[in-house]
């Protein structure tokens, strides 16, 4: 590579890691010492512990790079590591000074390595650790909002009862115009140097032609469900489903409003299990990743994504479509989709088999499309999240699609 091509990339990554920073620091400042170091939901780490971990995190690699000592003590080392100490036994934190003082100080190191490191050899790392950070900058934002949720009074959704189940089943069905995706071969995946492992290597597979909805599904939609009683009605459930039910017996999402405001706003908080309801309500079903993966082919990111609102917006806030006709396929709410997570062939695990290769087993359904807290480095029609089908404490939504 030439010596001007080596500049360049030492220059766009130094300033990915600084833009990257900036918006850790400022969620940072806004976490109350109380929250801290609080377990806001047991299969999730407290706050702080995020922040130590993205300090430690670059410690790591640094020292694997450049013989970098991590300037972590020993307990703090095994604390902030991936797979140290469990979830449980991760709220004894150092104060937030020391934690604030690891990022600074690493990160100082870290920008005088860059400096003369060979680079363009080291790219793909980089670039790794630039999503990691922003991917850790969510789960404390969501967290944030879980938190925020307890203290939320939130009624029953109650509008629309008095619409037979009947009727509500063809005004949900003829709710969300859908649009025709004609079969045929399909590249899914990347090979770009900031694809992650689980999105290598790019491959050909044939899809059919299948129909996909144009938005997520609405908060005005979703009422519909809850008001034809579908929480409560079995033949909408699959046995998974409907057996997570009776364990955790909701009744709506989780971030639910009654504000008429927020009724063109993508439905989310929403489990797997809720989705996959609610496509059956409507007679249709949710799309497999690979079906979601070439509808947003050609999404742009004009999109609402990182923080950028602070919440989530009707779902035609933004008139750009995908080559599809398709809106809001990138930002504001993560999709649920069909598919559960595991390799693509010929996968290769980067930069530890811990990243992606561990949740390859069959327990983990794909999301796709980054939410209205997910960085700009992470929002792209390739890029792979997967989680618990029970999950409701993420920024997930979902649309719908048949055959």
């Amino acid at each position: 590579m030439k010596s001007a091509s080596i500049l360049s990339l030492r220059y766009s990554i130094t300033t990915a890691l600084t833009q990257t920073r900036s918006p850790t620091l400022e969620l940072l400042t806004q976490i109350d010492e109380s929250l801290f170091c609080l377990q806001i939901h047991p299969e999730f780490s407290p706050i702080g512990w995020h922040f130590g971990h993205i300090a430690f995190t670059e410690a790591y690699w640094l020292e694997q790079l450049a013989g970098i000592s991590l300037n972590f003590p020993d307990a703090d080392q095994r604390l902030f590591a991936a797979d140290g100490l469990p979830k449980q036994e991760r709220q004894n934190l150092p104060a937030v000074a020391t934690i604030k003082e690891y990022l600074k100080t690493i990160r100082s190191q870290t920008l005088d390595y860059l400096a003369t490191a060979p680079i363009a050899q080291q790219e793909r790392l980089w670039r790794w650790l630039i999503q990691h950070e922003t991917q850790h900058c969510e789960t404390i934002s969501f967290l944030r909002q879980l938190y925020q949720q307890r203290y939320l009074d939130i009624a029953s959704f109650n509008t629309y009862q008095s619409i037979s189940s009947e009727n509500m089943v063809a005004i949900a069905i003829n709710a969300t115009e859908m649009l025709k995706v004609e079969g045929g071969k399909f590249t899914i995946g990347s090979d770009a140097v900031d694809a992650l492992d689980n999105e290598r290597p790019a491959h050909q597979i044939y899809l059919n032609t299948y129909w996909i909805d144009r938005h997520p599904v609405t908060c005005r939609q979703y009422a519909q469900f809850t008001a034809a009683g579908g929480y409560q009605r079995r033949e909408y459930w699959s046995a998974a489903g409907w057996q997570w039910l009776q364990q955790y017996p909701v009744n709506q999402p989780l971030y639910w409003s009654n504000d008429a405001d927020w009724l063109d706003h993508p439905v989310y908080g929403v489990s797997y299990y809720e989705a996959e309801a609610y496509s059956n309500f409507v007679q249709k079903r949710l799309p497999t990743e690979a079906e979601w993966e070439k509808a947003a082919l050609g999404a742009s990111l004009n999109c609402n994504h990182g923080h950028l609102i602070g919440h989530t917006t009707p779902v035609d806030t933004y008139a750009e479509t995908s080559h599809s006709g398709c809106q809001d396929m990138l930002g504001n709410v993560w999709e649920w989709t069909a598919s559960w997570f595991d390799g693509y062939p010929r996968f290769s695990p980067y930069p530890y088999p811990g990243y992606s290769q561990v949740y390859f087993d069959g327990q983990h359904r794909v999301l796709r499309g980054g939410s209205w807290a997910t960085s700009s480095v992470g929002i792209r029609a390739s890029f792979r999240n997967w989680y618990h089908p029970q999950v409701r404490q993420i920024f997930a939504g979902f649309r719908c699609a048949k055959d």
